[in-house]
């Protein structure tokens, strides 16, 4: 047996009403080609309604447990899962998502093979409810959804649909933010880059995630994006004048037609035809201007949505 199928690892997954899809991702966890007797999933429930009855669904599988976090926000979950994690290894993932089979295998290998490893994120497949006719969101999500390794590159950290890292790396930098619903993956992993720590991208570590394929889907996720980046500004701000130059900079980057993106789009081979084009070009547009609105409605006292 090699060193790293020594190693336990604790996998933890925030669910928020996604019951029917947290037991798809259960179910591919517990099929992994890694030893069962050496890994655990902690299911943090972060109160979803009643009906949906996670615990019942996590009672389906022996390598599992529910544990509860009344506090919302993915983050505050991860921290749940994370402060009872009896793993060396720390793996996230999402209900939403379905592991390959060899996901815990390969992560650990990654996160072993690199020297002075951090974190270790892994690629993620989006995928589609009918490839043959996509919707304007699908289309633009098949070009622009969850680029993990351009977040890891040019940003330095990887969105925890796709995670591993050693515990002593938590202990040592610390938990999540949990005041983010949202960007707490890029707080953490750029504060684990800060420390030192080297980040890997792992093509071979994969988790297909659904890609979001409505305005309405599409509308949630930009108003929790854009709460998520408003409240990190806010946090990291030292000043009342940095605070405000950064919210008026980034609601006029909202607010700017995105030519550019436009121009790359029509130019991108990967969409058949002009159709195609502008469609993801007016998902943009659509993007753009709800972050705006979202930023103006937190600037003036509101609260950041949890999804």
């Amino acid at each position: 047996m090699s060193h790293e199928s020594k190693l336990f690892v604790s996998v933890i997954i925030p669910v928020f009403n996604d019951a029917k899809r947290l037991k798809l991702c259960l179910s591919a966890l517990e099929k992994q080609t890694y030893p069962q007797t050496l890994y655990e999933v902690i299911v943090v429930d972060n109160a979803s309604d009643l009906e949906q009855n996670i615990a019942s669904v996590v009672a389906q599988f022996k390598q599992t447990k529910t544990v509860y976090e009344h506090s919302p926000g993915s983050y505050a979950a991860r921290n749940k899962g994370m402060s009872l994690a009896q793993g060396e290894v720390v793996a996230f993932t999402d209900a939403d998502c379905i592991p390959t089979l060899n996901w815990i295998e390969n992560g650990v290998r990654n996160l072993v093979g690199t020297p002075n490893c951090g974190l270790v994120a892994g690629k993620i497949e989006i995928f589609f409810k009918n490839p043959r006719r996509l919707t304007a969101v699908e289309l633009y999500e098949s070009i622009m959804a969850l680029p993990q390794r351009e977040f890891l590159e040019k940003h330095h950290y990887g969105a925890t649909a796709n995670v591993f890292t050693w515990k002593s790396v938590i202990e040592q930098v610390g938990v999540f933010d949990a005041s983010l619903k949202s960007s707490g993956d890029v707080e953490w992993g750029q504060r684990v880059a800060k420390y030192g720590y080297k980040q890997v991208y792992a093509e071979d570590t994969c988790v297909a995630h659904p890609a979001r394929s409505s305005w309405r889907e599409l509308y949630k996720r930009s108003i929790r994006h854009a709460g998520g980046f408003y409240d990190l500004q806010v946090k990291t701000s030292k000043t009342f004048w940095e605070r405000n130059h950064k919210f008026f900079v980034s609601l006029f980057q909202d607010l700017t037609p995105p030519l550019n993106f436009t121009l790359n789009v029509f130019l991108d081979s990967r969409l058949e035809n002009f159709t195609q084009k502008a469609k993801v070009s007016s998902v943009m547009f659509f993007i753009r201007y709800v972050s705006a609105w979202e930023k103006i409605r937190l600037k003036f006292g509101g609260d950041s949505a949890r999804e």
